[in-house]
């Protein structure tokens, strides 16, 4: 039985000794808004990490992971968030593609894949929304055909994080011309690096671009390059969200707590602490963030809770951290409208700012809060479906 205090001061111990020289710089950097800061030192962090064995920390051992509990991984995931180290570049492989090519992929495709997104040397972004199928994922009209040994794959992805940084890009296409919505479309693995794909970065209301379009334009692929069976995508695009809902959110909480204290500190600051109705809204922040704390734990012990409450996740998260956002500039009062400088050329958004304008978009993103509700009260709770036009 693994002594759990044990681990967590191993895990300490670890970053302590490793957070130093160059790598120190990067504490606190990177994440939701802030991609962009130091990306190939963090990327350097992360092999060195990787060489370590402190990469895929829940893929079983045979796949090349460490195959830790999950209460060892939130113990990993809460010790990283708590020692500042910097955000990770290979969440995409590592959380999402890897457990789905465990569970979905061939031997081949394992054997292709897997080590090389376990030492960090091919990264990963996700080809599902477009500007007509965002949260609606199952009206995606990318199309992909098979000609001889290859898929050649014709439309348009949005909103493709890290697109411009990655190897190669997991694609929902639509493969049988005659079907619609959730039938007939495949998850196929395309390389970026060719003629036919075209990325685009899409510069956000922070300034930065993150995210990215991306066109396909008779851009190929192997034919083998389809994970599970050609017209069963939508099957293994949900299991990939399913993994997104990891034990990576108890760190992200831990994260969510540095900004809840960082807001009360310039509270403090500014004055704006003595405001009797802010101070209550912070407390109502610390409280909730409680409330996702325990929520998490349940869901990922799966302690006698439905669907329903599994499923809510996202959705609380995301409002309670765009409300932070709305706080911050609560706290810091009137400052929270000034720039750094008077010339809007050269503006950039200072830590606060970029919290609140990133998060008016996590209602949105990862799948927006109406289509979350839908699903939840359609797939889950069995309610009748929504009218459609």
């Amino acid at each position: 039985m693994v002594d759990n205090e044990a681990f967590r001061k191993k895990v300490a111990t670890w970053l302590a000794e490793n957070l130093t020289g160059a790598f120190a710089e990067l504490r606190g950097l990177g994440g939701p808004g802030r991609e962009h800061e130091a990306f190939d030192e963090r990327l350097a962090w992360e092999r060195h990490m990787a060489e370590a064995g402190w990469t895929c920390l829940g893929w079983p051992a045979e796949f090349g992971g460490a195959g830790l509990s999950v209460t060892e991984q939130v113990i990993f995931h809460e010790e990283y968030a708590a020692a500042n180290a910097p955000a990770r570049v290979n969440h995409l492989g590592e959380q999402l593609l890897g457990p789905t090519l465990i569970e979905f992929g061939t031997p081949a495709q394992q054997r292709r894949f897997l080590p090389r997104i376990a030492d960090v040397t091919e990264l990963w972004s996700q080809g599902y929304s477009e500007p007509g199928a965002g949260s609606d994922l199952a009206a995606v009209s990318t199309t992909a055909h098979r000609e001889g040994d290859e898929w050649v794959l014709n439309g348009q992805k949005v909103w493709t994080s890290l697109a411009h940084e990655a190897d190669w890009c997991f694609v929902l296409a639509r493969t049988d011309p005659d079907t619609q919505r959730h039938r007939g479309l495949s998850y196929l693995l395309v390389p970026l690096a060719q003629e036919g794909v075209t990325i685009r970065p899409i510069t956000q209301l922070t300034g930065t671009s993150e995210f990215n379009e991306v066109f396909f334009d008779n851009a190929r692929t192997a034919a083998d390059m389809v994970v599970g069976e050609v017209g069963d995508g939508w099957r293994v695009a949900l299991a990939t969200l399913g993994f997104e809902r990891g034990v990576s959110t108890l760190g992200q909480q831990i994260g969510f707590a540095n900004e809840l204290d960082g807001i009360v500190a310039q509270a403090r600051k500014t004055g704006t602490y003595d405001d009797p109705v802010l101070r209550a809204d912070l407390t109502r922040a610390w409280m909730g963030l409680r409330e996702l704390r325990a929520h998490a734990l349940r869901t990922m012990t799966g302690d006698g809770i439905s669907g329903a409450e599994a499923a809510t996740g996202k959705l609380l998260w995301a409002q309670w951290h765009r409300h932070l956002g709305e706080l911050a500039m609560r706290a810091r009062g009137a400052r929270s409208l000034t720039t750094p400088s008077p010339d809007a050329a050269t503006y950039e958004p200072d830590e606060w700012q970029r919290l609140f304008l990133f998060t008016r978009a996590d209602t949105i993103y990862g799948g927006s809060d109406e289509i979350e509700r839908n699903i939840i009260a359609e797939r889950v709770l069995g309610l009748p479906k929504e009218a459609r036009p």
